[in-house]
């Protein structure tokens, strides 16, 4: 696959998926801070909320890397592949 080939993300999508993580972490911050608990209770959830926001960030950080990686791979090989093939001559006769 070539890299004007590569699928890309459209400027609505990307869009979408910034308002809908807004959204989804400021009414969770928002339900936490009006939960009838004592502060204490209230701030064990906001560090849980924390912790969830980061690991889903670093998760596809590593998701995102490890994919990265493999196309890497499979234009190496690919291009390997090319030279093998354009090198080769069926018509050749080894040892004339």
């Amino acid at each position: 696959m070539s890299a004007s080939m590569q699928p890309r993300t459209t400027s609505a999508y990307y869009v979408q998926a910034v308002l809908s993580f807004a959204l989804s972490g400021a009414a969770l911050a928002t339900g936490i801070a009006c939960l009838p608990v004592d502060p204490w209770t209230r701030a064990f959830l906001a560090v849980g909320l924390l912790y969830v926001v980061t690991s889903a960030f670093t998760l596809a950080k590593c998701v995102r890397d490890r994919q990265e990686s493999a196309e890497v791979v499979n234009r190496v090989d690919q291009a390997r592949l090319e030279k093998l093939l354009a090198e080769h001559d069926p018509f050749k006769v080894d040892g004339v």
